[in-house]
């Protein structure tokens, strides 16, 4: 399930021992050195700016509430062929050099980790959150892509380069698509509309999939914390179409070229895709044997607790992502298996290593310059470093959310909940059940788990300083089979959308 922790204030006496604990468990910083922030400082004061201005272009950023690492601005324009897609990138090298103490510090960290209480960013505060970020009526540096559209949305050209631009507002997901909603938005946000449909319309037949599974967040109000279920906006899937689309032509680039870094996931098994029907089948879910998985997964409901069971099921399909260097030839088995296609990384520079230095390589293939030296010099060991990075971003979600979900439940203790099993294993004994209110997901034990229904449950226990809640099993509902349950409030984390930005 993906985690998507708020950033709140006052953390409960209770949880203050235990996230500290997890942060040295997984030598996680709680800054940066002084020396890193002294080179940040002179960085934000003497960045490399370049001579080409485009800020006469309408960018907005769109973003969660409260964000100040803005990476992407957009901005959208019709054409007589069709659309012209601007999409501005934060220009992190305009800031950070090759071994100084920023990209030193980068690279050891990776990436940006999200608590609810915290934030460790890849990068200091003086640039991820004011010098380098997209920020409402601030000239920035950027990595400017141009992408042209026909009128279908297929892209017929795309090129990149360094330009000054100014965002002109700074929006939420909601602000934007209460305006669409109300027919009060921009041209260009009623474009991205417009484009966000067409792209996802070529995703479905290009083969590509995403599944819309409600996102767990941690949030607080009158100073308690909760877990909640959240379901994406739309205008949040078409904000990532945007991505998706620029990280594609990213990818052409770099294969044309011969070098650079995708983002990789290998294609399902037969046997997954055998398994799977087997799941709709025991769920009473029809799926045709004519329909493809991708037509299929279009089809279901997850506010239905048959189909957000069977939508749990699917996350399993695809598992191995990862990146993949080159340099010299094309490389096999590059494709992104959920997307469809060939994909890289490069909008998300301010909290992710390797978008700044696969951004690197198409900007100088697109020059007709050579890549840098310290690009392709580095591009070998960045698969590595991501992969220790993702383990631990991962394992850090993870420990928070079961924390958080223990701690939520402590004083519930005696009570009753009802849950409905999304995940049995291949022994029917072991599996995940969630609880709507409060948003819970809990691992469960028993004979003959019923996937897709409904069980009731109490609650025996909650430790919050170890991150254990135990149910007991009161009855099983719709004629499920009866058995003992015992859960450790595990929640199961990492991307379960296989649309990634």
């Amino acid at each position: 399930m993906p985690i998507r922790p708020h950033q709140v204030q006052a953390v409960p006496k209770p949880l203050v021992e235990g996230l500290e604990k997890l942060r040295q468990d997984l030598d996680i910083p709680e800054d940066f050195s002084p020396e890193v922030h002294d080179a940040a400082q002179h960085a934000a004061r003497h960045p490399r700016l370049p001579q080409l201005d485009r800020t006469d272009l309408d960018f907005v950023t769109v973003d969660p509430e409260g964000s100040r690492d803005l990476d992407q601005a957009v901005f959208i324009e019709a054409t007589e062929p069709g659309f012209t897609v601007w999409y501005a990138i934060a220009d992190v090298a305009a800031f950070v050099s090759p071994g100084d103490p920023i990209d030193l510090e980068a690279h050891a960290r990776g990436q940006t980790l999200y608590g609810p209480h915290q934030r460790t960013p890849l990068h200091p505060p003086e640039l991820s959150e004011d010098a380098a970020s997209l920020l409402e009526n601030e000239t920035r540096p950027a990595v400017l892509w141009q992408l042209t559209l026909d009128a279908t949305g297929h892209q017929t050209a795309r090129t990149v380069q360094r330009a000054l631009i100014r965002s002109r507002a700074q929006l939420t997901y909601r602000e934007v698509q209460d305006a669409l909603d109300h027919g009060t938005a921009s041209e260009s946000l009623q474009l991205l509309k417009t484009v966000g449909q067409l792209r996802e319309q070529i995703e479905h037949e290009r083969g590509g999939v995403s599944l819309q599974i409600p996102e767990q967040e941690v949030e607080t109000s009158n100073g308690e914390w909760h877990i909640v279920h959240r379901s994406a906006l739309p205008v949040e899937g078409w904000n990532a179409q945007i991505s998706l689309l620029t990280g594609m032509a990213a990818a052409e680039i770099m294969l044309e070229a011969g070098v650079g870094l995708l983002r990789t996931l290998p294609p399902a098994d037969a046997a997954s895709l055998r398994k799977l029907r087997e799941t709709a089948k025991a769920l009473l879910i029809e799926w045709p044997p004519e329909m493809d998985y991708p037509e299929f997964v279009r089809t279901l409901d997850p506010e239905r607790p048959d189909h957000a069971a069977m939508l749990y099921s699917c996350t399993l399909l695809f598992r191995g992502a990862g990146y993949l260097a080159f340099n010299g030839q094309t490389p096999e088995n590059a494709q992104h298996a959920a997307l469809a296609t060939h994909y890289a990384h490069v909008t998300a520079p301010l909290r992710r290593l390797v978008d700044r230095y696969a951004s690197e390589v198409c900007l100088a293939v697109c020059a007709g310059e050579p890549v840098p030296d310290w690009v392709t010099d580095a591009l070998p060991q960045l698969p590595k470093e991501m992969e220790a990075s993702n383990r631990k971003a991962s394992a850090y979600e993870r420990g928070i959310v079961n924390m958080v979900e223990t701690f939520m439940l402590s004083p519930h203790v005696g009570q009753e909940f009802t849950g409905t099993v999304v995940e049995v294993d291949e022994t029917g004994e072991k599996g995940r059940f969630i609880i709507r209110n409060p948003a819970v997901e809990a691992s469960v034990k028993g004979t003959g788990l019923p996937l897709g229904q409904e069980i009731r449950v109490r609650l025996v226990e909650a430790d919050t300083a170890n991150a254990q809640s135990r149910f007991e099993l009161v009855e099983a509902i719709d004629g499920a089979p009866s058995y003992s349950a015992a859960s450790s409030a595990a929640a199961s984390v990492g991307s379960t959308s296989t649309t990634e930005r």
